[in-house]
């Protein structure tokens, strides 16, 4: 089953400074931290923030070829977790066809936040996945920066170079 997230933001682990993409379930308290690149993490915020380069990114040039050729992208899903890794795949559809393909999650949510597209998980993601459900009174931000400090990286998926 696919479960609709929305993307919180990126914040830095404070153990390992790596960024950290937050994805929450929509209307829940429940979140699902990924760890990712510097570089993919650029990405996402400079379009998050508004910020344009002076020349396409590659995201902004895969966007831009997309909608040349016609193909709209429908939706992105965090798809597995196998070994401390995080799968992802996108999906097109061009004219009448529809397609997949498996990417990294920060690629398809740097394309999701250029699309507008939903974000899913599979509910077996958030299942193996050591998400933290933040329903009791108090202040989320601080909750989740603690909560990070006392995760083990390497249960969650983290991004590996």
């Amino acid at each position: 089953m696919q479960i609709t997230m929305v993307l919180k933001g990126i914040i830095l682990d404070p153990v390992s400074n790596m960024p950290v993409l937050i994805l929450q379930q929509e209307g829940a308290t429940r979140y699902l931290p990924i760890w990712i690149g510097i570089f993919e993490a650029n990405a996402i915020a400079m379009k998050l923030d508004n910020v344009s380069s002076p020349r396409p990114m590659t995201h902004d040039l895969f966007t831009t070829v997309l909608t040349r050729l016609g193909a709209i992208l429908l939706d992105v899903v965090i798809s597995a977790l196998e070994e401390n890794t995080f799968y992802a795949v996108i999906r097109f559809q061009v004219r009448e066809e529809e397609i997949c393909v498996d990417c990294r999650p920060s690629d398809a949510i740097a394309l999701a936040v250029r699309s507008g597209c939903p974000i899913y998980a599979d509910s077996s993601v958030l299942d193996r996945a050591q998400s933290i459900d933040i329903s009791s009174e108090g202040d989320e931000a601080e909750k989740l920066r603690r909560w990070l400090e006392e995760l083990d990286p390497d249960a969650l998926g983290k991004y590996k170079m």
